[in-house]
């Protein structure tokens, strides 16, 4: 026993060993987590958390959940990669389970996020010169203001966030920028004909949970059919549960023309990400126009499958829904009991964000650093917004307690 001890890793070391040979490109919270189970984790020294960042929603369904688990091992002991020069005996039964799951005639699988927008806008392209009679090279697509779709140089060329984009460039064109949640600005810019597909997160995740207006998304959807363009569904982060619907659009009543999912596509066990469409739009790519070497692979088609599962049966999204409620109902009680700190609170399902006043030269960081310091783990974004998001599986009693480590933490500040 004592031999396994002194070969753990301590947090200073596991620091220090990231810091030295990896890039620097996150800047992580001081806490080395080696272990997690559910709605919690564990660090090196073994000091328990609740996880209130789920990994950017990944593990909705909680970490290392053992339905999902079990079909990785299961996959792993037989068959972990073919490519796609050959069939495998997994694929097409995970294409017809998740094309069913959603609605849609076919599905095309990659590995990230960033992967999975990427084929979309590649696909809105594609279908906007051989359907829509777009002239070549003329197509634009349409993002809004502060959007994340991911970290590709096609993707930073559609973000406003300086730290994205500089240094970065030239950038992608065809590229036109609509405030969001304004449905008129979305119309007056319809008016080009050249617009093949509006890009959208349904709600903007990264921006600070920003939840648009009731009926915005129908309205776009129904601009977007008018005037026969795209409308593309990044559901990436607040899809499979997150806001209480098992995809965000499902509020408006939407199905988008084009549905981008990943994250908790795996449970995070793995990275699987994939684009929903219907034939007239995916059936514009043919062989050799676009691919992966690993999208689609036998390990990630159990494992989604498994992921969408578990979803399903443990009715995570109807949990998402009603602790949500409890959530924001509880962040907004905090906000009026520390009005000068809190400025606001808002969300949907278990996706909510804390918008943190700056005090005596304390931020959110601050904030977030004394939570964990208390037990709960959250990452700040932009500087005063805290997002809250935990696993979809947590129960009211864990909710409740990790609202009693926010509301301490709070006062402190």
């Amino acid at each position: 026993m004592k031999a396994v001890m002194t070969d753990k890793i301590t947090a200073k070391k596991a620091i220090e060993l990231e810091e030295k040979y990896g890039a620097h490109n996150y800047h992580p919270l001081p806490v080395v987590l080696e272990r997690g189970e559910g709605v919690l984790v564990w660090d090196v020294e073994g000091n328990q958390y609740f996880d209130f960042l789920a990994a950017y929603s990944a593990v909705n369904q909680g970490h290392c959940h053992p339905k999902i688990t079990a079909a990785l091992i299961e996959q792993a002991q037989k068959l972990s990669l073919t490519s796609r020069a050959f069939y495998n005996d997994s694929l097409g039964e995970y294409a017809k389970f998740i094309t069913s799951y959603f609605g849609y005639d076919k599905m095309l699988p990659m590995n990230t996020g960033a992967e999975g927008v990427e084929t979309a806008l590649k696909l809105a392209r594609k279908w906007a010169y051989e359907k829509k009679g777009i002239a070549e090279n003329d197509a634009k697509i349409i993002v809004c203001e502060g959007n994340f779709h991911g970290r590709t140089i096609t993707i930073v060329s559609a973000s406003g966030d300086p730290d994205a984009r500089e240094n970065f460039g030239p950038f992608t064109p065809g590229i036109v920028t609509v405030k969001y949640n304004d449905v008129n600005a979305l119309a007056e810019l319809l008016k080009d004909k050249t617009i093949a597909g509006f890009l959208i997160e349904p709600v903007q995740g990264e921006a600070g949970v920003i939840v648009p207006d009731a009926g915005y998304l129908k309205k776009c959807y129904d601009l977007c059919k008018q005037n026969n363009v795209l409308f593309i569904a990044d559901e990436i982060q607040s899809g499979l549960g997150r806001t209480g619907k098992m995809l965000a659009c499902d509020h408006d009543g939407v199905h988008p023309d084009v549905l981008i999912l990943g994250k908790a596509l795996s449970g995070g066990i793995y990275p699987v990400s994939a684009v929903l469409a219907n034939d007239e739009i995916m059936l514009c790519i043919k062989p050799g126009q676009h691919g992966s070497t690993y999208g689609g692979n036998p390990l990630a088609c159990k494992v989604a499958i498994a992921a969408l599962t578990v979803l399903k049966e443990e009715q995570l999204s109807e949990n998402s829904e009603r602790l949500g409620k409890l959530l924001l109902k509880e962040l907004k009680a905090i906000q009026a009991e520390n009005p000068e700190l809190v400025r606001t609170v808002r969300g949907k399902g278990l996706f909510c964000a804390m918008v943190i006043n700056e005090r005596n030269g304390k931020n959110a960081w601050d904030v977030c650093v004394e939570l964990g310091k208390n037990g709960l783990l959250a990452k700040p974004t932009h500087g005063d917004i805290i997002r809250f998001a935990p696993p979809l599986v947590i129960t009211e009693e864990q909710l409740l307690e990790c609202v009693a480590i926010i509301r301490k933490v709070v006062k402190m500040f």
